[in-house]
């Protein structure tokens, strides 16, 4: 299970996003993200550029809310080349901006809705929403399973999972901030995982007085070793 680390907080990209990438590169993280909001496209163009430069795999989350915002947020994406672009529900236009592109798409399956961004659906219309998505042509989902207000995480985790099959990736993002999450996950077939603010906060491991032993944890965690 890959350990995605996004250069967020509170579900923007934080403001010296290109000085931790280098805290990130240094302790040999391969996949690195960030959120479509909260910084230029000039800085998430040189993110991209740092990312890939560092052997690693680049992440954008969408979690702008309209449907224009969203497609620009994607444009955006294709155009710096991102190699995976997180979130949006606007599958069929969002693929369409991306054909032709490098950047595989992985949407929110579910109802996704406000900011902070919570998560409605069943598992079975979880489920649904993967297959379907697969169909299209993306390459996963990204399911935002502790951010769910009407299922239980890990239910809709196991449920995107047997939707997904060997197929489709399954990334679980939002809210995970325990090694007992991450674990779970595990457990429960996720691919991979995101976390941003656990990270900056020092919710996940408080007694890691640094952002590169925080990190170091949980490339442990990911690893089955001790965690702090």
């Amino acid at each position: 299970m890959d350990f995605i680390f996004m250069l967020t907080r509170d579900d923007r990209t934080i403001e010296d996003a290109l000085a931790v990438l280098d805290d990130a590169v240094a302790v040999g993280l391969r996949h690195i993200g960030f959120k479509d909001i909260g910084a230029t496209p000039e800085t998430l163009r040189e993110l991209t550029r740092r990312i890939r430069e560092a052997g690693a795999t680049s992440y954008m989350e969408v979690v702008s809310t309209s449907r224009a915002a969203a497609l620009h947020s994607a444009a955006i994406a294709a155009e710096i080349g991102v190699d995976r672009l997180l979130g949006g529900t606007e599958v069929e236009a969002t693929l369409q901006v991306l054909d032709g592109t490098r950047t595989d798409y992985f949407p929110f399956p579910g109802f996704p809705e406000g900011h902070p961004t919570k998560l409605g659906g069943s598992a079975l219309e979880i489920a649904a929403h993967c297959t379907s998505y697969l169909g299209k042509g993306c390459r996963g989902v990204d399911l935002l399973a502790y951010r769910a207000t009407a299922a239980d995480p890990l239910e809709l985790v196991r449920a995107a999972r047997n939707a997904l099959g060997q197929r489709g990736e399954l990334i679980v993002a939002g809210s995970v901030n325990s090694f007992e999450r991450i674990e779970a996950l595990r457990a429960a077939g996720a691919d991979a995982f995101t976390i941003g603010s656990a990270i900056f906060d020092g919710s996940l491991s408080p007694r890691a007085g640094t952002l590169r032993a925080r990190l170091e944890a949980v490339v442990a965690a990911c690893e089955g070793r001790a965690a702090a």
